[in-house]
Protein backbone atom coordinates (compact mmCIF):
# COMPACT_ATOMS: atom_id res chain seq x y z
CA UNK A 1 0.00 0.00 0.00
CA UNK A 2 1.46 3.40 -0.54
CA UNK A 3 0.34 6.84 0.32
CA UNK A 4 -0.62 9.87 -1.93
CA UNK A 5 -0.88 13.49 -1.04
CA UNK A 6 -4.42 15.02 -1.35
CA UNK A 7 -2.02 18.13 -3.37
CA UNK A 8 -0.85 16.03 -5.65
CA UNK A 9 2.82 16.87 -5.84
CA UNK A 10 4.62 14.32 -3.38
CA UNK A 11 5.97 11.08 -4.59
CA UNK A 12 4.29 8.04 -3.52
CA UNK A 13 5.80 6.95 0.39
CA UNK A 14 5.10 3.88 2.37
CA UNK A 15 2.97 3.75 5.61
CA UNK A 16 6.14 3.66 7.74
CA UNK A 17 7.55 7.40 5.68
CA UNK A 18 3.43 8.46 5.81
CA UNK A 19 3.80 7.66 9.99
CA UNK A 20 7.06 10.15 10.72
CA UNK A 21 5.49 12.49 7.92
CA UNK A 22 2.96 14.48 8.97
CA UNK A 23 1.89 17.07 6.73
CA UNK A 24 3.28 16.32 3.07
CA UNK A 25 5.80 18.43 1.71
CA UNK A 26 3.37 19.63 -0.63
CA UNK A 27 0.91 21.22 2.18
CA UNK A 28 -1.36 18.21 1.45
CA UNK A 29 -2.71 15.48 3.50
CA UNK A 30 -1.73 11.92 2.85
CA UNK A 31 -4.07 9.47 2.06
CA UNK A 32 -3.64 5.62 0.79
CA UNK A 33 -4.09 5.28 -2.89
CA UNK A 34 -7.39 3.17 -2.73
CA UNK A 35 -9.33 2.30 -0.17
CA UNK A 36 -9.45 -1.95 1.00
CA UNK A 37 -12.99 -3.38 0.21
CA UNK A 38 -14.09 -5.90 2.47
CA UNK A 39 -16.24 -8.81 1.63
CA UNK A 40 -19.17 -9.94 3.42
CA UNK A 41 -17.51 -13.51 3.86
CA UNK A 42 -14.05 -11.07 5.76
CA UNK A 43 -16.76 -9.45 7.46
CA UNK A 44 -18.76 -12.04 8.78
CA UNK A 45 -15.12 -13.29 9.92
CA UNK A 46 -14.03 -10.13 11.95
CA UNK A 47 -17.21 -10.36 13.88
CA UNK A 48 -16.12 -12.53 16.01
CA UNK A 49 -12.08 -11.27 16.61
CA UNK A 50 -11.23 -10.03 19.79
CA UNK A 51 -10.29 -6.06 19.66
CA UNK A 52 -6.40 -6.42 19.27
CA UNK A 53 -7.33 -9.12 16.37
CA UNK A 54 -9.50 -6.71 15.00
CA UNK A 55 -6.76 -3.90 15.01
CA UNK A 56 -4.09 -6.62 13.27
CA UNK A 57 -6.76 -7.44 10.59
CA UNK A 58 -7.38 -3.79 9.65
CA UNK A 59 -4.10 -1.94 10.10
CA UNK A 60 -2.36 -4.90 8.21
CA UNK A 61 -4.11 -3.68 5.08
CA UNK A 62 -2.46 -0.34 5.50
CA UNK A 63 0.39 -0.58 7.03
CA UNK A 64 2.04 -3.73 4.26
CA UNK A 65 5.76 -2.38 4.95
CA UNK A 66 5.57 -3.64 8.54
CA UNK A 67 6.23 -7.52 8.95
CA UNK A 68 3.36 -9.20 10.15
CA UNK A 69 5.06 -10.45 13.79
CA UNK A 70 5.85 -7.06 14.55
CA UNK A 71 2.61 -5.07 13.97
CA UNK A 72 0.94 -8.05 15.74
CA UNK A 73 3.25 -6.94 18.58
CA UNK A 74 2.82 -3.28 18.14
CA UNK A 75 -1.02 -3.97 18.77
CA UNK A 76 -0.54 -6.53 21.31
CA UNK A 77 1.16 -4.25 23.38
CA UNK A 78 -1.28 -1.03 22.49
CA UNK A 79 -4.88 -2.65 23.24
CA UNK A 80 -4.48 -4.61 26.91
CA UNK A 81 -6.91 -4.59 29.83
CA UNK A 82 -4.22 -3.15 31.64
CA UNK A 83 -4.27 0.22 29.87
CA UNK A 84 -7.99 0.37 29.00
CA UNK A 85 -9.93 -1.07 31.80
CA UNK A 86 -11.48 -3.63 30.27
CA UNK A 87 -10.86 -6.76 27.51
CA UNK A 88 -13.41 -5.29 25.17
CA UNK A 89 -11.74 -2.03 25.22
CA UNK A 90 -14.88 -0.33 23.73
CA UNK A 91 -17.60 -1.59 24.79
CA UNK A 92 -21.02 -0.05 23.62
CA UNK A 93 -24.11 0.66 25.99
CA UNK A 94 -27.82 1.54 25.49
CA UNK A 95 -29.59 4.61 26.90
CA UNK A 96 -33.05 4.22 27.90
CA UNK A 97 -33.87 6.21 24.71
CA UNK A 98 -31.93 3.52 22.28
CA UNK A 99 -29.31 6.01 21.25
CA UNK A 100 -26.25 3.25 21.97
CA UNK A 101 -23.12 5.15 23.21
CA UNK A 102 -19.52 3.45 22.29
CA UNK A 103 -16.96 3.88 25.43
CA UNK A 104 -13.67 5.26 23.32
CA UNK A 105 -12.41 7.04 27.14
CA UNK A 106 -11.27 4.23 28.87
CA UNK A 107 -7.67 4.83 28.33
CA UNK A 108 -4.63 6.24 29.97
CA UNK A 109 -6.02 9.96 29.84
CA UNK A 110 -9.80 9.18 29.95
CA UNK A 111 -10.58 10.20 26.07
CA UNK A 112 -10.87 9.09 22.83
CA UNK A 113 -7.87 10.07 21.52
CA UNK A 114 -5.83 7.26 23.54
CA UNK A 115 -7.33 4.84 21.30
CA UNK A 116 -5.21 6.06 18.10
CA UNK A 117 -2.51 7.84 20.10
CA UNK A 118 -1.40 4.42 22.33
CA UNK A 119 -0.57 3.43 19.09
CA UNK A 120 1.17 5.77 17.64
CA UNK A 121 3.30 5.65 20.62
CA UNK A 122 4.76 2.13 20.01
CA UNK A 123 4.17 2.36 16.08
CA UNK A 124 6.83 5.70 16.68
CA UNK A 125 9.25 3.22 19.01
CA UNK A 126 9.20 0.57 16.55
CA UNK A 127 10.39 2.36 13.03
CA UNK A 128 12.17 4.88 14.74
CA UNK A 129 14.59 2.13 16.04
CA UNK A 130 14.66 0.17 13.12
CA UNK A 131 15.97 3.11 11.12
CA UNK A 132 18.01 4.36 13.92
CA UNK A 133 16.13 7.77 13.86
CA UNK A 134 14.84 10.29 16.11
CA UNK A 135 11.87 12.10 15.70
CA UNK A 136 10.46 15.87 17.71
CA UNK A 137 6.97 15.78 17.55
CA UNK A 138 5.15 19.29 17.38
CA UNK A 139 1.15 19.21 17.98
CA UNK A 140 -1.44 21.10 19.05
CA UNK A 141 -4.40 20.36 21.52
CA UNK A 142 -7.72 21.52 22.24
CA UNK A 143 -8.12 19.43 24.85
CA UNK A 144 -7.44 15.87 24.72
CA UNK A 145 -5.07 15.27 21.81
CA UNK A 146 -2.09 16.72 24.08
CA UNK A 147 -2.37 14.51 27.46
CA UNK A 148 -3.00 11.47 25.02
CA UNK A 149 -0.11 12.22 23.04
CA UNK A 150 2.18 12.56 26.19
CA UNK A 151 0.94 10.04 27.83
CA UNK A 152 1.61 7.80 25.00
CA UNK A 153 4.92 9.23 24.25
CA UNK A 154 6.57 10.01 27.82
CA UNK A 155 10.27 8.51 28.21
CA UNK A 156 10.07 6.93 24.26
CA UNK A 157 13.49 6.41 23.00
CA UNK A 158 13.93 8.44 20.11
CA UNK A 159 11.27 11.06 20.65
CA UNK A 160 10.86 14.61 22.56
CA UNK A 161 6.69 16.01 22.14
CA UNK A 162 6.66 20.16 21.89
CA UNK A 163 2.57 20.40 22.46
CA UNK A 164 1.08 23.50 21.79
CA UNK A 165 -2.18 24.71 23.67
CA UNK A 166 -4.54 28.02 23.53
CA UNK A 167 -3.85 29.75 27.05
CA UNK A 168 -6.43 29.34 29.69
CA UNK A 169 -8.87 27.63 27.32
CA UNK A 170 -8.46 23.82 28.26
CA UNK A 171 -10.64 22.80 31.29
CA UNK A 172 -8.28 22.64 34.83
CA UNK A 173 -8.20 18.54 34.53
CA UNK A 174 -7.03 18.72 31.44
CA UNK A 175 -4.48 20.90 31.91
CA UNK A 176 -2.99 19.06 34.65
CA UNK A 177 -3.07 15.94 32.76
CA UNK A 178 -0.46 18.02 30.62
CA UNK A 179 1.37 20.39 32.67
CA UNK A 180 1.93 18.07 35.43
CA UNK A 181 4.21 15.32 33.21
CA UNK A 182 7.82 15.83 34.97
CA UNK A 183 9.37 14.03 31.85
CA UNK A 184 12.23 15.25 30.25
CA UNK A 185 11.07 14.35 26.27
CA UNK A 186 7.80 16.52 26.98
CA UNK A 187 7.44 19.80 26.44
CA UNK A 188 4.36 22.03 27.21
CA UNK A 189 3.65 25.63 25.41
CA UNK A 190 0.93 27.87 25.91
CA UNK A 191 -0.39 30.21 23.33
CA UNK A 192 -1.44 33.44 23.65
CA UNK A 193 -4.21 32.63 21.41
CA UNK A 194 -7.11 30.01 20.33
CA UNK A 195 -6.27 26.36 19.40
CA UNK A 196 -6.61 27.59 15.16
CA UNK A 197 -3.61 29.54 15.84
CA UNK A 198 -1.82 26.50 17.93
CA UNK A 199 -2.63 24.80 14.78
CA UNK A 200 -1.58 27.50 12.02
CA UNK A 201 1.83 27.52 14.43
CA UNK A 202 2.35 23.67 13.83
CA UNK A 203 1.47 24.27 9.79
CA UNK A 204 4.02 26.85 9.17
CA UNK A 205 6.71 24.98 10.95
CA UNK A 206 5.89 21.57 8.74
CA UNK A 207 5.58 24.17 5.95
CA UNK A 208 9.30 25.09 6.69
CA UNK A 209 11.27 22.53 5.03
CA UNK A 210 14.70 23.33 6.23
CA UNK A 211 13.47 23.67 9.50
CA UNK A 212 11.65 20.81 9.95
CA UNK A 213 14.61 18.45 8.30
CA UNK A 214 17.28 19.85 10.58
CA UNK A 215 15.14 18.91 13.64
CA UNK A 216 13.33 16.21 12.35
CA UNK A 217 10.16 17.52 13.05
CA UNK A 218 6.36 15.39 13.29
CA UNK A 219 3.52 15.54 13.88
CA UNK A 220 0.91 13.80 16.67
CA UNK A 221 -2.31 15.87 15.26
CA UNK A 222 -5.06 13.87 13.64
CA UNK A 223 -3.38 14.94 10.04
CA UNK A 224 -1.11 12.21 11.07
CA UNK A 225 -1.79 8.67 8.80
CA UNK A 226 -1.24 6.95 11.52
CA UNK A 227 -3.70 8.47 13.75
CA UNK A 228 -6.59 7.72 11.26
CA UNK A 229 -6.12 4.30 10.46
CA UNK A 230 -6.31 3.66 14.49
CA UNK A 231 -9.50 5.32 14.57
CA UNK A 232 -11.15 3.21 12.07
CA UNK A 233 -10.77 0.11 13.99
CA UNK A 234 -12.86 1.22 16.33
CA UNK A 235 -16.00 1.54 13.54
CA UNK A 236 -15.72 -1.97 12.83
CA UNK A 237 -15.92 -2.67 16.18
CA UNK A 238 -18.86 -0.51 17.29
CA UNK A 239 -20.70 -1.81 14.23
CA UNK A 240 -20.28 -5.63 15.51
CA UNK A 241 -21.25 -4.49 18.93
CA UNK A 242 -24.57 -2.78 17.77
CA UNK A 243 -25.76 -5.47 15.71
CA UNK A 244 -26.48 -9.17 15.64
CA UNK A 245 -25.51 -9.61 12.15
CA UNK A 246 -23.55 -7.87 8.79
CA UNK A 247 -27.40 -7.47 7.02
CA UNK A 248 -28.14 -4.66 9.07
CA UNK A 249 -26.81 -1.25 8.91
CA UNK A 250 -25.88 1.20 11.64
CA UNK A 251 -25.67 4.97 12.05
CA UNK A 252 -22.72 6.83 13.74
CA UNK A 253 -22.83 10.18 15.30
CA UNK A 254 -19.44 11.94 15.69
CA UNK A 255 -18.60 14.87 17.98
CA UNK A 256 -16.62 16.97 15.59
CA UNK A 257 -13.81 19.44 15.73
CA UNK A 258 -10.79 18.51 13.20
CA UNK A 259 -13.15 15.94 11.33
CA UNK A 260 -10.32 13.57 12.27
CA UNK A 261 -12.50 11.36 14.26
CA UNK A 262 -15.25 11.49 11.22
CA UNK A 263 -13.22 11.25 8.89
CA UNK A 264 -11.84 7.49 10.05
CA UNK A 265 -15.40 6.74 9.76
CA UNK A 266 -16.01 7.90 6.63
CA UNK A 267 -12.86 5.58 5.80
CA UNK A 268 -14.56 2.61 7.28
CA UNK A 269 -17.51 3.44 5.18
CA UNK A 270 -15.63 3.25 2.04
CA UNK A 271 -14.17 0.44 2.86
CA UNK A 272 -17.46 -1.32 2.73
CA UNK A 273 -18.42 -1.64 6.76
CA UNK A 274 -22.98 -1.15 6.36
CA UNK A 275 -22.72 2.55 7.89
CA UNK A 276 -25.84 4.07 6.69
CA UNK A 277 -25.24 7.59 7.81
CA UNK A 278 -22.52 9.57 9.64
CA UNK A 279 -23.53 12.13 11.65
CA UNK A 280 -21.51 15.53 12.20
CA UNK A 281 -22.28 16.94 15.93
CA UNK A 282 -20.70 20.46 16.13
CA UNK A 283 -20.81 22.81 18.83
CA UNK A 284 -21.52 27.31 18.89
CA UNK A 285 -18.32 26.79 15.81
CA UNK A 286 -20.29 25.01 13.27
CA UNK A 287 -18.32 25.50 10.24
CA UNK A 288 -19.13 22.02 9.70
CA UNK A 289 -22.58 22.16 10.14
CA UNK A 290 -22.89 24.87 7.59
CA UNK A 291 -21.09 22.86 5.28
CA UNK A 292 -23.49 19.82 5.49
CA UNK A 293 -26.41 21.58 5.55
CA UNK A 294 -25.24 24.24 2.66
CA UNK A 295 -22.22 23.63 1.02
CA UNK A 296 -20.73 26.11 1.73
CA UNK A 297 -17.06 26.13 3.88
CA UNK A 298 -15.80 29.32 5.69
CA UNK A 299 -13.26 28.78 8.14
CA UNK A 300 -13.56 31.52 10.93
CA UNK A 301 -11.14 33.56 12.37
CA UNK A 302 -9.65 33.11 15.89
CA UNK A 303 -11.90 36.64 16.98
CA UNK A 304 -14.56 34.55 15.37
CA UNK A 305 -14.18 31.04 17.06
CA UNK A 306 -16.73 31.11 20.34
CA UNK A 307 -14.89 29.63 23.61
CA UNK A 308 -17.22 26.82 24.97
CA UNK A 309 -18.39 24.03 27.43
CA UNK A 310 -17.07 21.45 24.80
CA UNK A 311 -13.72 23.01 24.33
CA UNK A 312 -12.52 20.17 22.16
CA UNK A 313 -14.41 21.33 19.34
CA UNK A 314 -13.48 25.01 19.85
CA UNK A 315 -11.99 24.38 16.23
CA UNK A 316 -13.07 26.39 13.40
CA UNK A 317 -10.48 25.37 10.56
CA UNK A 318 -10.93 21.39 9.98
CA UNK A 319 -7.70 19.95 9.00
CA UNK A 320 -8.85 16.72 8.23
CA UNK A 321 -12.08 17.78 6.04
CA UNK A 322 -9.24 18.28 3.45
CA UNK A 323 -9.15 14.54 3.30
CA UNK A 324 -12.92 14.02 2.57
CA UNK A 325 -13.01 16.82 -0.19
CA UNK A 326 -10.50 14.97 -1.90
CA UNK A 327 -12.64 11.97 -2.28
CA UNK A 328 -16.09 13.90 -2.89
CA UNK A 329 -13.74 15.63 -6.00
CA UNK A 330 -13.10 12.38 -7.62
CA UNK A 331 -9.31 11.95 -5.76
CA UNK A 332 -8.47 15.84 -7.85
CA UNK A 333 -5.59 17.51 -6.49
CA UNK A 334 -5.89 20.08 -8.82
CA UNK A 335 -9.50 21.34 -7.49
CA UNK A 336 -8.40 20.72 -3.92
CA UNK A 337 -5.25 23.23 -4.53
CA UNK A 338 -8.08 25.67 -6.20
CA UNK A 339 -10.25 24.85 -3.12
CA UNK A 340 -7.65 25.47 0.22
CA UNK A 341 -5.90 28.22 -1.89
CA UNK A 342 -9.28 30.00 -1.36
CA UNK A 343 -9.43 29.19 2.14
CA UNK A 344 -5.98 30.33 2.89
CA UNK A 345 -7.35 33.66 1.16
CA UNK A 346 -9.90 33.82 3.85
CA UNK A 347 -12.80 33.21 0.73
CA UNK A 348 -13.90 29.84 1.59
CA UNK A 349 -15.67 28.03 -1.03
CA UNK A 350 -19.10 26.77 -1.91
CA UNK A 351 -19.82 23.00 -3.30
CA UNK A 352 -23.24 23.61 -2.84
CA UNK A 353 -23.86 21.45 -5.95
CA UNK A 354 -22.40 18.46 -4.56
CA UNK A 355 -24.56 17.96 -1.45
CA UNK A 356 -26.78 15.62 -3.20
CA UNK A 357 -23.84 13.10 -3.67
CA UNK A 358 -22.65 14.09 0.19
CA UNK A 359 -25.96 12.90 1.69
CA UNK A 360 -26.75 9.87 -0.48
CA UNK A 361 -23.24 8.39 -1.65
CA UNK A 362 -21.06 9.71 1.23
CA UNK A 363 -24.06 9.41 4.33
CA UNK A 364 -23.13 12.55 5.47
CA UNK A 365 -25.44 14.76 7.71
CA UNK A 366 -25.24 17.17 10.44
CA UNK A 367 -26.68 19.48 13.89
CA UNK A 368 -25.19 21.73 16.20
CA UNK A 369 -25.58 21.65 19.89
CA UNK A 370 -25.20 24.98 22.19
CA UNK A 371 -24.38 25.26 25.87
CA UNK A 372 -28.19 25.40 27.16
CA UNK A 373 -28.83 22.29 24.85
CA UNK A 374 -25.62 20.31 26.73
CA UNK A 375 -26.24 20.79 29.91
CA UNK A 376 -30.08 19.60 29.20
CA UNK A 377 -28.70 16.50 27.53
CA UNK A 378 -26.37 15.71 30.63
CA UNK A 379 -29.13 16.39 32.83
CA UNK A 380 -31.59 14.31 31.30
CA UNK A 381 -29.66 10.87 30.60
CA UNK A 382 -28.27 11.55 34.37
CA UNK A 383 -31.71 11.90 35.36
CA UNK A 384 -32.79 9.05 32.78
CA UNK A 385 -29.99 6.67 33.11
CA UNK A 386 -28.13 7.53 36.43
CA UNK A 387 -24.54 8.05 34.34
CA UNK A 388 -22.56 11.27 33.22
CA UNK A 389 -21.19 12.02 30.03
CA UNK A 390 -19.02 14.75 29.02
CA UNK A 391 -20.10 17.56 27.54
CA UNK A 392 -18.47 16.69 24.03
CA UNK A 393 -20.26 13.38 24.35
CA UNK A 394 -23.59 15.37 25.34
CA UNK A 395 -23.33 17.17 22.01
CA UNK A 396 -23.24 13.77 20.13
CA UNK A 397 -26.68 12.57 22.04
CA UNK A 398 -28.28 15.95 21.37
CA UNK A 399 -28.03 15.92 17.73
CA UNK A 400 -28.50 11.90 17.40
CA UNK A 401 -32.00 11.98 18.77
CA UNK A 402 -32.49 15.33 16.91
CA UNK A 403 -31.58 13.42 13.25
CA UNK A 404 -32.54 9.83 13.85
CA UNK A 405 -34.75 8.45 11.80
CA UNK A 406 -37.79 5.36 12.83
CA UNK A 407 -35.83 2.35 12.73
CA UNK A 408 -32.41 3.49 12.56
CA UNK A 409 -29.40 2.57 14.95
CA UNK A 410 -27.34 5.44 16.13
CA UNK A 411 -24.32 5.09 17.68
CA UNK A 412 -22.74 7.59 19.31
CA UNK A 413 -19.00 7.81 19.84
CA UNK A 414 -17.80 8.35 23.63
CA UNK A 415 -15.38 11.67 23.63
CA UNK A 416 -13.98 11.77 27.21
CA UNK A 417 -15.06 11.01 30.82
CA UNK A 418 -17.02 13.56 32.73
CA UNK A 419 -13.94 13.83 35.15
CA UNK A 420 -12.81 15.75 33.01
CA UNK A 421 -15.13 18.61 32.82
CA UNK A 422 -16.36 18.68 36.40
CA UNK A 423 -17.31 22.57 36.43
CA UNK A 424 -19.99 21.84 33.29
CA UNK A 425 -20.86 18.93 35.02
CA UNK A 426 -22.31 20.57 38.34
CA UNK A 427 -23.74 23.77 35.81
CA UNK A 428 -25.53 20.26 34.48
CA UNK A 429 -26.87 18.68 37.42
CA UNK A 430 -25.91 20.29 40.59
CA UNK A 431 -22.83 19.09 42.89
CA UNK A 432 -23.28 15.17 42.66
CA UNK A 433 -20.02 13.49 42.45
CA UNK A 434 -18.14 13.22 39.31
CA UNK A 435 -16.18 9.82 39.63
CA UNK A 436 -12.63 9.93 38.70
CA UNK A 437 -10.53 6.47 38.10
CA UNK A 438 -8.29 5.40 40.41
CA UNK A 439 -4.62 7.47 41.30
CA UNK A 440 -5.89 11.04 39.50
CA UNK A 441 -7.09 12.45 42.86
CA UNK A 442 -5.49 15.52 43.44
CA UNK A 443 -4.45 15.76 39.90
CA UNK A 444 -5.09 19.72 39.67
CA UNK A 445 -2.60 20.06 43.18
CA UNK A 446 0.25 18.30 41.16
CA UNK A 447 3.09 21.15 40.22
CA UNK A 448 3.11 22.07 36.45
CA UNK A 449 5.48 22.67 34.15
CA UNK A 450 4.35 24.98 31.31
CA UNK A 451 6.06 28.22 29.36
CA UNK A 452 3.49 31.11 28.05
CA UNK A 453 4.53 31.96 24.33
CA UNK A 454 3.00 34.92 22.02
CA UNK A 455 0.87 33.50 19.15
CA UNK A 456 3.94 33.95 17.09
CA UNK A 457 5.81 30.83 14.81
CA UNK A 458 9.28 32.06 15.12
CA UNK A 459 8.68 32.00 19.20
CA UNK A 460 7.87 28.19 18.95
CA UNK A 461 10.97 27.37 16.88
CA UNK A 462 13.18 29.17 19.00
CA UNK A 463 11.87 26.95 22.20
CA UNK A 464 12.61 23.47 20.13
CA UNK A 465 15.88 24.77 19.20
CA UNK A 466 17.04 25.86 22.35
CA UNK A 467 15.61 22.19 23.81
CA UNK A 468 17.35 20.21 21.27
CA UNK A 469 20.55 22.21 21.24
CA UNK A 470 21.06 21.58 24.98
Amino acid sequence: MKYISTRGETAPKSFSEVLLMGLAPDGGLMLPEHYPQISADTLNQWRSLSYPELAFEIISLFATDIPSEDLRDIIGRTYTEAAFGTPEITPVRTLSDGIKIEALSNGPTLAFKDMAMQFLGNAFEYVLNKEGKQLNILGATSGDTGSAAEYALRGKKGVNVFMLSPEGKMSDFQRAQMFSLQDENIHNIAVKGMFDDCQDIVKAVQNDAAFKQQYHIGTVNSINWGRIVAQVVYYFAGYFRATDNNSQQVSFCVPSGNFGNVCAGHIARQMGLPVRRLIVATNENDVLDEFFKTGRYLPRSTEHTHVTSSPSMDISKASNFERFVFDLSGRNPQQIQALWADVASGKGFDLGGEMEKVRTQYGFVSGKSTHADRLATIKTVYAQDGELIDPHTADGVKVAREVREAGETVVCLETALAAKFEQTIHEAVGSVAVPRPAGLEGLENLPQRVQVVENDTEAVKTIIRTALQG
